[in-house]
């Protein structure tokens, strides 16, 4: 029976080709004009553009709303996953659903909603004045929006991996005295800290590089609420090409690096499982 390790090699080459072309076209040429465009005036002038003062309040602010929006959805990953895949109860499709929306919204549209709610003109935003809370063109609207838009990576990762998993091991240990918590901490997590860390990278690479929900909500106020996207945004409208291409090829950078950081772990992972099996 012919299977995809028989087929004839023009066919091989044929889609080899074909995936590379697109590699080709999607990825490494718009790597190599964002690069090229930020280079055009040289070294100096690159570095002087990463060195300005409104550039390094974006790098800034861009890393605080990942190091707070990370965070929080590792824990929300953990705690909807190990609900979803350890207990039967009501309405866990419906959870599962919740967990995808914002795969199918519009970013734009989910950051319009807090507006709506915060805003000045919204549902809570005139009781949140009066009390002295500033949520929308500030960095608090920045991280509700950005939680919102990448709160599904870290679950999606640990869900398919926990259930294929089972519950045998949670509840053998269970049986043997061990706590609800020790056996979180000395079984499940152990078992799924792989998946983990790739939802981190995914969500971390997500939360750097969103534009649409953080345009929304940010108010785009220069060295305050604008983050690496929307400043590369700014500085493109001004014209400031070599400015706009430098922040986008840090931003380049940052993906590489998740990227390569991703490829290492799937090689440990590899690693691990073929020193278990030959155990």
């Amino acid at each position: 029976m012919a299977n995809s390790t028989t087929e004839s090699p023009l066919i091989r080459w044929v889609l080899t080709g074909i995936a590379l072309a697109f590699l080709a076209l999607f990825l490494v040429l718009p790597l190599l004009a964002v690069l090229t465009e930020a280079l055009a005036k040289g070294w100096d002038r690159y570095f002087a553009s990463l060195g300005d003062a409104m550039t390094i309040s974006a790098i800034q602010l861009t890393l605080l709303v990942a190091a707070i929006a990370v965070p929080l959805n590792v824990v929300f990953g953990l705690c909807a996953s190990w609900a979803i895949t350890k207990f039967d109860f009501r309405g866990k499709s419906l959870l599962i659903t919740l967990i995808d929306l914002p795969f199918s919204v519009s970013p734009v549209i989910s950051g319009l909603v807090y507006v709506l709610l915060f805003g000045l003109q919204g549902l809570l935003g005139e009781w949140m004045t009066e009390q002295g809370f500033r949520i929308i063109f500030a960095v608090p609207g920045i991280v509700l929006a950005t939680v919102f838009v990448t709160f599904p990576f870290v679950a999606r990762e640990l869900i398919p991996l926990m259930e294929e998993q089972g519950r045998d091991e949670e509840e053998a240990a269970l049986t043997l005295g061990a706590s609800g918590f020790r056996t979180f901490l000395l079984v499940t997590l152990p078992n799924v800290r792989w998946g983990l860390l790739y939802g981190v990278l995914l969500c971390n690479a997500r939360a750097m590089g969103e534009f649409g929900a953080v345009s929304v909500v940010s108010g785009h106020i220069r060295g305050l609420t604008n983050t690496m996207p929307l400043h590369v945004e700014i500085l493109y409208n001004e014209y400031d090409l070599v400015g706009a291409f430098a922040v986008a090829s840090l931003l380049a950078f940052l993906a590489l690096v998740t990227l390569g950081a991703k490829s290492a772990l799937e090689w440990l992972h590899r690693d691990e499982l073929a020193a278990n099996h030959r155990v």
